[in-house]
C-alpha cells in the first residue's frame, strides 16, 4: 500500500529543503500515519508533487535511508522499516530547591573568611594566567611539574618535609587525594583505623571503597595509638590539629605510630588539613618528615583560600605518587591547568604565604572572642589552632537538640555526635569562627549563647 502525506516546503525556512522533507516522514511514523510497511511513493514522483527538483527528494530519502527509517526493495519500491513509534519524551520539571542554610549565619567549621572583594594578590595571579597559551595537549597527570617543584619546596619549609617533586602529587583537596589514594593502594575487605570522633568525609571515602573500619578512640592528645590493632593495613590521622577535639599528637606518640606502621606494614595517611593556623607557637613538622615511605601527607588550600578552589596535594614516596599518576592518567581525573597555572603563580608571588599571615591574625582575634563567650557554657577545647573549636557540654546536655534550636534561631552550628561512630564521649558543639564576617561572628555567639543559657 503507498502512502500519500500532505507533505510542505516552505523556501523562506532556513532549513534545506530535503531536511524539511525527511523531519515530516520522522513525524508521520512517529505518531502513526506512517506504519511498517507502508510503501513511499517514488522520489520522481514525489519531486513532481511538490514541484521540487529530484535531487531534493533523493537526497531526503538517502538521510531516512541512512537513519534507518525506510528501506528500499529492489524491483518493488522504498518501504518504511519496522520502527515502533516512541512516544516523545516528557521533560520532568524538578523545582531546584534552595539551600535551606543559605540566609542562616553559621559557626560551621572548616570554611576560612572569603573577602567580599578580590585583594591585589589574588588577581595578580590571574592576570598572569590570563598571559599564558594553555598546554598542546593533556599536561602531566601528577600536575604540572613547575608546580609540583614549588609544592616541594613549600613543603619542605612550612612542614619540614624533606622532598622533591618526584614526591608530589597535585589533587583536587584532601578528600580527592584520600579517594585518589584508597582506590590505588587498597581492596575491598582491608581494614583501615579512624580516629573516632572523626572527619566524616574520611568515613564515606572508606565505606565508599568497601573497606573495614576500625574506629580508633582520641584523647585530649590525638590518636590513641596504644589502641591500634595490628590487622590494619592503613590509618587515617590528623596529627595537628585533630578533627573535631583538637588535640596535637605530642612527639613520643608520633614516633610510637610509626614505630607501628614500620612493624605492621601498615601506610599512615595523615590529613594535614588546617596545621598553618597555630596560636601559641610555630607550626607543628608534619608527620611524614619521620617516614616518607610509611606516610602519605595530604594538604589543601581550602582552609588557606577557599574550598571552592578545589586544590591540594599529596606528597609520599616515589613508587607511590608515580602509581598514582599512571592510574589518572587513565581516568582523566586530574585539576584543570588554569587552577594549577594560578596556583604556581601565587606560591611564586609569596601570595599564599600572605594569605596565611592575615588569616592567622585575624582568626586569632576571632578565636579569642570566641572562646570568651562560649566558656561559661562548657569546657573549650582545641583552641591553640585551626578554625574552630569544641565546646564539651555537661553529659546530660542533647547536642543535637541545641544545634536544633539554634537552627530554629538562625545559626548554624554542628553537634559533636555527629562526629562519633561508636566509641562513646560527651555532647558538645564544634564552633566554626572563620566563616563570618566580624560583626555576624558576634551576632552568631550572641544568638547561641541565648539558646545555651536556656539549656
Amino acid at each position: 500500500m503507498e502512502s500519500s502525506l500532505p507533505l510542505t516546503i516552505d523556501r523562506a525556512a532556513g532549513l534545506p529543503l530535503h531536511l524539511q522533507l525527511a523531519e515530516q516522514f520522522r513525524a508521520a511514523v512517529l505518531d502513526g500515519r506512517l506504519q511498517a510497511g507502508h510503501r513511499l511513493p517514488s522520489t520522481r514522483d514525489l519531486a513532481r508533487d511538490l514541484s521540487v527538483s529530484r535531487s531534493v527528494t533523493q537526497a531526503a530519502y538517502d538521510q531516512l535511508h541512512a537513519e534507518g527509517w525506510i528501506e528500499g526493495r529492489i524491483g518493488a519500491g522504498t518501504f518504511v522499516t519496522d520502527v515502533v513509534p516512541l512516544q516523545p519524551a516528557v521533560r520532568r520539571h524538578t523545582p531546584h530547591l534552595a539551600n535551606p542554610d543559605a540566609e542562616l549565619l553559621t559557626l560551621r567549621p572548616g570554611i576560612p573568611y572569603i573577602a567580599p572583594a578580590p585583594d591585589p594578590g589574588w588577581r595578580r595571579a590571574w592576570r598572569e594566567v590570563s598571559t599564558q597559551s594553555p598546554p598542546r595537549g593533556y599536561d602531566d597527570a601528577a600536575g604540572l611539574p613547575a608546580l609540583r617543584a614549588a609544592l616541594a619546596d613549600h613543603v619542605g619549609r612550612v612542614r619540614g618535609i624533606a622532598c622533591g617533586p618526584e614526591n608530589v602529587l597535585v589533587t583536587n583537596g584532601t578528600v580527592h587525594g584520600l579517594r585518589l589514594l584508597l582506590t590505588v593502594t587498597r581492596q575491598a575487605g582491608d581494614r583501615i583505623a579512624i580516629e573516632d570522633p572523626g572527619y566524616l568525609n574520611a568515613v564515606v571515602a572508606a565505606r565508599d571503597h568497601r573497606l573495614e573500619i576500625v574506629d580508633v578512640p582520641v584523647d585530649e592528645d590525638g590518636l590513641q595509638v596504644d589502641a591500634l590493632t595490628d590487622d590494619a593495613t592503613a590509618v587515617y590521622v590528623t596529627p595537628s590539629h585533630q578533627y573535631p577535639l583538637g588535640g596535637r599528637l605530642p612527639v613520643a606518640r608520633r614516633n610510637e605510630l610509626i614505630r607501628w606502621a614500620r612493624r605492621t606494614g601498615a601506610q599512615l595517611i595523615e590529613d594535614d588539613y588546617d596545621s598553618e593556623f597555630r596560636y601559641d607557637v610555630a607550626p607543628l613538622p608534619a608527620l611524614a618528615q619521620l617516614d616518607l615511605e610509611r606516610v602519605v601527607h595530604l594538604g589543601t588550600l581550602s582552609k588557606t583560600l577557599s574550598p571552592a578552589l578545589r586544590l591540594g596535594w599529596l606528597v609520599a614516596s616515589e613508587e607511590t605518587v608515580d602509581r598514582l599518576a599512571t592510574f589518572r592518567a587513565n581516568s582523566g581525573d586530574w585539576p584543570g591547568w588554569p587552577m594549577q597555572a594560578a596556583l604556581l603563580a601565587m606560591l611564586r608571588d609569596g601570595y599564599l604565604d600572605q594569605a596565611v599571615r592575615r588569616g592567622r591574625r585575624l582568626y586569632a582575634d576571632r578565636r579569642t572572642h570566641t572562646v570568651a563567650a562560649l566558656s561559661p557554657y562548657g569546657q573549650v577545647i582545641g583552641q591553640d589552632a585551626g578554625l574552630h573549636v569544641t565546646l564539651l557540654l555537661p553529659d546530660d546536655a542533647d547536642d543535637l537538640r541545641i544545634a536544633a534550636a539554634a537552627r530554629q534561631a538562625g545559626v548554624v552550628v554542628a553537634p559533636l555526635s555527629e562526629y562519633r561512630r561508636s566509641v562513646p564521649g560527651p555532647p558538645g558543639l564544634v564552633i566554626g569562627y572563620a566563616t563570618p564576617s566580624t560583626s555576624d561572628l558576634h551576632r552568631a555567639l550572641t544568638i547561641l549563647t541565648e539558646v545555651l543559657s536556656r539549656r
